[in-house]
């Protein structure tokens, strides 16, 4: 059973920086491009970041360009490290994977972690 546990949420102040982590289990992604979506109170879950496997391709939100960089730390590791946060990035962060390729639509990716909260206070 394939499961993926993000970790690295919690409170910081505006400004301040985050690194996500997404650990995967039951099978290894040498192939499959990985992402990370958010969901804010009251809104819909929207794309993030994606990643080929090899990093060649990689797509950002432009709210979070030049803010945010997704990485492949190894075969079963992705990160998310998050600067320069505002409060508008409050949001429960998931992490994707099993895409063929790197994209932002949320139904190519079928394996998804539970979540991890990011607070961001003014």
């Amino acid at each position: 059973q394939v499961q993926l546990v993000e970790s690295g949420g919690g409170l910081v102040q505006a400004g301040g920086s985050l690194r996500l982590s997404c650990a995967a289990s039951g099978r290894t992604f040498s192939s499959d491009a990985m992402g990370w979506f958010r969901q804010a109170p009251g809104k819909e879950r929207e794309f993030v970041a994606a990643r080929s496997w090899t990093g060649r391709s990689t797509y950002y939100a432009d709210f979070v360009k030049g803010r945010f960089t997704i990485s492949r730390d190894n075969k079963v590791t992705v990160s998310l490290q998050m600067n320069s946060l505002k409060p508008e990035d409050t949001a429960v962060y998931y992490c994707a994977a099993g895409a063929r390729i790197a994209t932002p639509t949320s139904t190519e990716y079928q394996y998804w972690g539970q979540g991890t909260q990011v607070t961001v206070s003014s």
